[in-house]
């Protein structure tokens, strides 16, 4: 791994990483790929992994107040989840993925009891049923995902997982920021309260992370199922 540029490009971020954290990511790399020869976790070739991964997952850290409960939705292998976890050890960082085998290479990396125990929970299932378990619904300070889904539907089945007070900041494109403000966000207790580019620029791409702030509970009927999703974003 490319350390010295994964420090300098975070930095220029905002993000100050260790030495410790910089072989955690080094760590993460190297079991990453290994998992990969069988696993087909990701199609980034592995020396642009330090910048199409935790480069980019990073982007979103300055934006994550300090000490929150984070949600990952569609984590994949743990993009930015576990990638957040390993920055920021103030955060309790729980991922969630309908993939088997995504959910236990993180169990395996990044679990309790594990090589690099970072993450405070890691669940197999699919959001837009997950949401509606007491036991997360409306549990998280900030709820995130990397522009899993088209916008419409990555809202509906992320709304439901923020608490009253918190926020919903996914990871999206500059080129999506019309459709993201006309969205119907009330309709799942959210409000638009602004929009923050980022620029990456060891990838040379822009990054937009709008922010809605959670102002009353989701209706019981979001999300949906997901063919009803899938059939009818909503609009």
């Amino acid at each position: 791994m490319n350390g010295a540029a994964l420090s300098e490009n975070a930095a220029a971020l905002g993000v100050q990483l260790t030495r410790v954290q910089l072989e955690a990511f080094a760590l993460f790399e190297k079991f990453l790929y290994e998992a990969n020869a069988t696993m087909n976790l990701t199609r980034v070739p592995q020396d642009e992994c330090w910048s199409r991964h935790f480069l980019d997952s990073l982007a979103i850290s300055p934006m994550i107040p300090k000490g929150s409960n984070v949600l990952d939705i569609g984590s994949g292998p743990g993009f930015p989840g576990a990638c957040l976890a390993i920055a920021r050890s103030d955060l309790r960082v729980t991922c969630i993925d309908s993939s088997n085998k995504a959910v236990s290479f993180m169990a395996r990396v990044f679990g309790p009891n594990s090589t690099l125990p970072v993450l405070y929970q890691v669940i197999n299932a699919r959001a837009e049923t997950a949401a509606h378990d007491s036991k997360l619904r409306e549990s998280f300070d900030v709820v995130t995902g990397r522009a899993i889904a088209p916008f419409p539907v990555q809202a509906e089945i992320s709304a439901a997982f923020v608490k009253v007070g918190g926020i919903f900041v996914p990871m999206r494109t500059p080129k999506e920021r019309d459709e993201i403000a006309k969205f119907p966000a009330m309709r799942l207790g959210l409000h638009l309260s602004e929009f923050k580019s980022v620029r990456v620029a060891a990838l040379g791409a822009d990054r937009l992370f709008p922010n809605f702030a959670k102002k009353g509970k989701t209706p019981g009927e979001y999300p949906r199922g997901w063919s009803k999703i899938k059939a009818s974003p909503l609009s």
